[in-house]
């Protein structure tokens, strides 16, 4: 395969990052060098561990769909859906035709790959017509997996628009094939076809001769060299700024290099980096394991980092393993302590209050069981779903399918911890007792305004009643060029007037690390929860000495008190404290406000002196359907404005409605 470039003069590899070494490269040292793994590392047809079955009622969703949709035509991304990010801001319309048709290669791998164990199967036990047909069945899978194997290798670009790098200094709105970018989707391309190399691959070879090499040409110009040569990507932090595009793209070249890559030193220098990349995003989570983008992203951020270090375990016959790293063990704990209850989670950051629950539950569970956390164990299996999801990753199903252990996990209970305080992110979250969502749950967040996929919206809470967020985080709406744009904070969902914060003298919180929490406190007794914080340097307010919030979980009672103090240098109004609520809203009374979620459950009653402010409700109508689709048509934001003073305080108190 000929590629654009590919007879330009070669350019000197860079040199492997220096620098102090993260928890992964302090503990392996030299053993995960390019030089100790061109050693270690086997033929890359032994890299990847995939089943060695492919149980039926595992993959009975997988199938169903799979049938539905082979003979239809193929999700098209076409070049009128690429530049329209660039038209109009718009990056759904391709990205989902980029998705379907990926999802659907992914079933058709699958059900190459398990029909041709039947086939096996068949051939070992019976004779005549069931061999015959069960060849053809798996033959006609097979067919189908090339078909989407091929389309891939011939879409003109694998990155998605919004991060495509030569459209803008081109002043185009197509992509440039000669100058591969490598992203988020190309990375995710990359192991897709890694991992159907390790389940079809042989296969592929008979019937489709050249296709595999194809694959490895592709894989090899688009994503391997790239990530080799150049070190100016951003997503690798080598500015100090870390999230989640690290682990996730790491991860996957990781996968593609070992299958796909060329074996010898190229490769082994690949697979470093790829570690030195997994290294320095575990580096920079707290020690607590806490993730600033929110529970959301976890599944994209850790969970990622831990699927790579499980197959650099596999591929290094244990060399290379991380059970023991401390940020590792603490990780787990972040998504049961996360959890509202049901298929709610605090969503600080972009993260979604009711996030898919489709998730690769089977990592958290592998990993929680190696690190020895039983609360970890059972929130995972107490989400556990009908097999294998339909839209899967097919690195993250073939995992799933051979895992053991997961599969005859059984069933539980989730948790449901009494309290947690992640200092790293300083977020506090307290129920009123553990084992159970009934009764009051109460989350705060501190933090400073330049987290990653920030929201401004420090000192900001979130109150449940019964699982059931009724005092919200509105989240984030669809993603657009304006999402990671310069104009985010005119996003309303982004700014800080419609978030659980005060605004102050008509002026909201600044985005930036220096607007942050100050003070922080936390006292967490089993009879109390309460989170203080000065919120003062949030904000560029002439005059403003200090606004200290306290937001405290009475177990006793069972109530919730959020109480705000303001002290200024001269008089005048200190400004408003905004609430926004989820569900029906109802005023009842003077200093009365009450808070029915959707269903049958219990209300919340918002309470406060009538005589200490003024109080306005405004309602939200949602046009966005991912907003939609977690909260329904419309939020509430409740304003209460105290009088004027250079001094003063003002509680609103939350409890179950009678």
């Amino acid at each position: 395969m000929t590629h654009p470039a590919t007879d330009a003069p070669a350019l000197p590899a860079p040199p492997l990052t220096s620098g102090v070494p993260g928890p992964l490269l302090g503990r392996w040292g030299a053993a995960a060098s390019p030089e100790a793994l061109a050693r270690i590392l086997p033929d890359p047809e032994h890299t990847l561990p995939v089943p060695s079955r492919y149980a039926e009622e595992e993959l009975a969703r997988v199938r169903e769909r799979a049938e539905a949709e082979r003979g239809s035509p193929w999700p098209q991304p076409l070049a009128t859906l690429y530049s329209r990010y660039f038209r109009d801001g718009d990056r759904t319309g391709y990205e989902s035709a980029v998705f379907a048709r990926q999802d659907r290669l992914t079933r058709a791998i699958l059900m190459a790959a398990a029909t041709a164990a039947m086939a096996e199967t068949a051939e070992t036990a019976g004779t005549g017509a069931t061999v015959a047909d069960a060849a053809t069945v798996a033959d006609a899978w097979l067919d189908e997996a090339a078909d989407g194997l091929v389309l891939l290798c011939e879409q003109s670009s694998w990155a998605w628009p919004a991060h495509e790098d030569t459209c803008p200094a081109r002043g185009t709105v197509l992509p440039d094939p000669a100058t591969p970018c490598l992203d988020l989707g190309a990375a995710d391309v990359a192991a897709q076809l890694a991992w159907a190399d390790a389940a079809i691959g042989d296969r592929l070879a008979a019937r489709f001769p050249g296709l595999r090499e194809r694959m490895r040409a592709e894989t090899r110009w688009r994503v391997l060299e790239p990530f080799a040569r150049r070190r100016d990507w951003h997503w690798l932090g080598l500015d100090g700024r870390v999230h989640n595009w690290c682990p996730w793209i790491c991860g996957n070249v990781l996968v593609a290099a070992l299958r796909l890559g060329e074996p010898g030193p190229g490769r082994a220098r690949q697979v470093a980096l790829a570690i030195e990349g997994l290294d320095r995003y575990l580096a920079a989570l707290p020690a607590d394991g806490s993730v600033d983008e929110g529970y959301e992203y976890w599944w994209n951020g850790v969970c990622r980092a831990l699927e790579a270090l499980d197959v650099l375990e596999h591929a290094t016959s244990g060399a290379l393993e991380a059970v023991g790293v401390p940020v590792v063990r603490e990780t787990v704990r972040f998504p049961y302590r996360m959890h509202v209850g049901g298929r709610w989670y605090l969503n600080f950051a972009d993260a979604r209050a009711r996030p898919p629950g489709d998730q690769p539950w089977h990592v958290l569970h592998r990993w929680a069981r190696r690190v020895g956390d039983d609360d970890g164990v059972r929130h995972a299996v107490a989400h556990r779903g009908g097999g294998v999801p339909t839209d899967a990753e097919l690195g993250r199903a073939l995992s799933e399918l051979a895992d053991d252990g997961w599969r005859g996990a059984g069933s539980a209970e989730p948790p449901l911890v009494a309290s947690a305080w992640l200092p790293g992110t300083q977020v506090g979250v307290a129920r009123a007792e553990a084992g159970t969502v009934r009764g009051l749950l109460l989350a705060v967040k501190g933090g400073h305004n330049a987290e990653n996929h920030n929201h401004n919206d420090v000192g900001t809470v979130v109150v449940a009643v019964d699982g059931v967020p009724v005092v919200v985080d509105a989240g984030r709406p669809t993603y657009t060029a304006q999402t990671f744009g310069p104009d985010r904070y005119a996003i309303w969902t982004m700014r800080s007037g419609w978030h659980n914060v005060p605004v102050v003298r008509g002026a909201e919180q600044g985005q930036g690390a220096s607007f942050a929490a100050r003070d922080v406190e936390v006292t967490d007794e089993p009879g109390v929860f309460a989170l203080r914080l000065d919120l003062a340097p949030a904000y560029s307010v002439a005059g403003l000495l200090s606004w200290r919030r306290t937001a405290r979980l009475d177990r006793k009672d069972g109530g919730v008190t959020i109480e705000d103090s303001w002290t200024f240098g001269d008089e005048g109004p200190p400004g408003e404290v905004r609430f926004l609520l989820a569900g029906e809203v109802r005023q009842e009374a003077p200093g009365r406000v009450l808070v029915r979620p959707p269903g049958d459950g219990r209300a919340a009653l918002l309470t406060w002196n009538p005589g200490s402010a003024s109080a306005a409700l405004d309602e939200r109508k949602l046009d966005d359907p991912m907003l939609a689709e977690v909260w329904g048509r419309r939020l509430t934001r409740l304003r209460l404005a105290p009088p004027a003073a250079a001094r003063g305080s003002f509680a609103v108190r939350v409890q179950v409605a009678a």
